[in-house]
């Protein structure tokens, strides 16, 4: 499960540094701010994804 939601990070990684190209190309602050959120994002998905992996595995020895 690890590695689609690795090849899913990277796309949005990329999509958030062509958007914040995009904001100093036309420099769009909005741009820049929707580039750093999406790039947040990324970041809070596999931060979600490794604590939910020890949380569970932790449970289910518990149990």
């Amino acid at each position: 499960m690890l590695i689609p939601i690795l090849i899913f990070d990277i796309a949005l990684v990329a999509w958030s540094l062509h958007l914040m190209e995009k904001a100093v190309e036309h420099k769009e602050f909005s741009l820049m701010l929707a580039g750093t959120l999406v790039a947040v994002a990324a970041a809070a998905m596999l931060v979600v994804y490794f604590l939910m992996g020890h949380c569970m595995s932790y449970l289910l020895q518990v149990s």
